[in-house]
């Protein structure tokens, strides 16, 4: 009986981590673009 009410906490904690990951990335990867376009213009602006 305590297998079985274990499985609905893993599964919900496996959940919460993938959303997690999702949430960042959501956040990361634009803001990396931003910063990656940032350097760019940088570059172009003093030393292009």
């Amino acid at each position: 009986m305590t297998a079985s009410s274990e499985e609905p906490a893993v599964t919900r904690s496996g959940a919460r981590t993938a959303l997690l990951v999702i949430a960042w990335l959501w956040v990361l990867v634009p803001f990396l673009y931003g910063v990656y376009e940032l350097i760019l213009k940088v570059v172009d602006l003093f030393g292009g």
